[in-house]
């Protein structure tokens, strides 16, 4: 048995796993922590890593060492992806988060973020289990969209779809209004068109969304209060609830929504948006439902590098 800390730095947040493994497989979670940091705040425009941004993650990894030393992790690795690796200045970024921190740093390439979270995201389920399966990661800077069988990946791609990129591109009145709302469903249905062919799109037969856009959507339909992941895990988002979630987000202001149950304030500026991305790409894959899962990249990098 052995103890690891996965570090996810992300363009929209940093979380922190600590884990005890067994056999290659998590056994039991000791720690789970998200802090939305925005590294990727200008990146799309930019295409550099902004030294706000960058204090805001060192900052919250300095916070998560005291987790880790508290665990007595035999191993910490610090996993990075859509911002660090499309800014100019990410590998500088990530030297200096292995220098301060003695975390072994992986930039993930959008082929190895996918095949991590398709394992997170299967890790306990039947790996003999023949059902064709979406993984859908919805990012700050990007959209994940595996799809295997068992631990098998058939097909991954990494499209530059996210939260933060779409908002920042399209949403800039508040609320958005329709046009920008119908600017942003035309990117993200000509990013996914393009990356995913309608073959590999049609034969889905199951989908699992991870990461924060789901989550937080299955919160706030159970409106909890404080967020509890044992309800999240598991929670199936139908088509009806989507767009009844999506309309209620859209049509507030910043400040209202900042007020919803089950939202974590600091998803709201970007949580249309995700709710917009799960949207298309639900409609592209002809699915009527979705299944939300707690189990993502942390879980697979926890596997991978423990």
């Amino acid at each position: 048995m052995s103890r690891v800390a996965v570090v996810d730095i992300g363009t929209n947040s940093t979380r922190l796993l600590v884990a005890e493994l067994n056999g290659g497989r998590v056994s039991t979670e000791l720690e789970r922590r998200s802090t939305i940091t925005r590294l990727g705040a200008g990146v799309d425009a930019d295409g550099r890593l902004r030294d706000d941004a960058m204090e805001r993650v060192y900052a919250t990894v300095e916070e998560y060492r005291q987790d880790m030393h508290e665990h007595g992790t035999e191993r910490g690795v610090a996993v990075m992806t859509s911002a660090v690796r499309d800014a100019a200045n990410g590998g500088e970024f990530a030297a200096e988060v292995a220098d301060r921190f003695a975390l072994e740093p992986h930039i993930l390439s959008g082929d190895d973020e996918a095949r991590l979270t398709f394992l997170g995201a299967m890790s306990e389920r039947d790996p003999n289990d023949r059902t064709r399966t979406l993984v859908i990661d919805i990012g700050g800077g990007s959209t994940e969209l595996v799809i295997g069988k068992g631990r098998e990946v058939r097909f991954n791609v990494s499209t530059q779809a996210g939260v933060v990129r779409q908002t920042e591109r399209h949403l800039h009145s508040d609320p958005p209004n329709e046009a920008e709302l119908e600017a942003l469903y035309a990117d993200v249905r000509r990013i996914v068109s393009a990356a995913v062919p309608l073959r590999r799109r049609r034969f889905v037969q199951h989908a699992i969304a991870v990461a924060g856009t789901a989550t937080q959507l299955a919160a706030i339909a159970q409106a909890l209060e404080p967020y509890d992941p044992a309800r999240v895990h598991g929670y199936v988002i139908t088509n009806t609830e989507r767009d009844r979630l999506l309309a209620q987000l859209a049509a507030e202001p910043l400040a209202a929504r900042l007020l919803t149950p089950g939202l974590d304030p600091s998803r709201a500026p970007t949580i249309v948006a995700g709710a917009a991305i799960l949207t298309v790409v639900m409609t592209l894959f002809g699915l009527d439902q979705v299944e939300v899962s707690e189990h993502d990249i942390l879980r697979g990098a926890a596997m991978e590098f423990g």
